[in-house]
């Protein structure tokens, strides 16, 4: 008797929901495409300081999918902190629906994405024990004390809210 084939939908590496069609993670691998493609995104925020893998940038033309790559740092040292003009940027592309779904991505998915969302959880009026719950759940051990102060200080005034903005906001 014959096994009927499936696929298997593998999630890249600290996936989550953010919102409605607004995704995180980590930077996915050729097990994480079937996943992904479901996703149908249009858009990708890559927060990295270097480019994503080959294959992911296959993916992403394979896909049609818009790649925005806004963690190039003058300094090159991927350990510095995310800039107050890299969230603005990646805010300018989150909060305009037509880039949705969208994903927020860097390599591992925790720092630099875990800011980004910590700050778009403030924008939302969190309060900051539950922004840092969040944070802390995909940062794992390595929790970096500065990206919890940074989306502590961040100004939110800064954001630009578009006249139509998403209804999670």
């Amino acid at each position: 008797m014959g096994r009927t084939a499936y696929q298997h939908y593998i999630p890249p590496v600290n996936f989550g929901y953010v919102e409605n069609d607004l995704y995180r993670c980590g930077q996915p691998n050729e097990l994480n495409f079937p996943f992904m493609e479901k996703l149908g995104l249009r858009c990708i925020v890559w927060l990295a300081p270097e480019e994503p893998n080959q294959n992911v940038m296959n993916f992403v033309d394979d896909q049609e999918i818009e790649l925005h790559h806004l963690g190039v740092l003058e300094s090159g040292n991927a350990s510095d902190p995310i800039t107050e003009d890299m969230i603005l940027e990646a805010f300018n592309l989150i909060l305009d629906k037509k880039n949705h779904p969208m994903a927020i991505m860097c390599n591992i998915g925790r720092h630099r994405t875990g800011t980004v969302v910590g700050c778009l959880r403030k924008l939302q009026r969190w309060n900051l024990a539950s922004i840092f719950e969040e944070y802390r759940r995909f940062a794992g051990p390595k929790v970096r004390i500065l990206n919890e102060q940074f989306i502590e200080l961040f100004d939110t005034d800064l954001v630009r809210i578009p006249v139509d903005p998403p209804e999670w906001l």
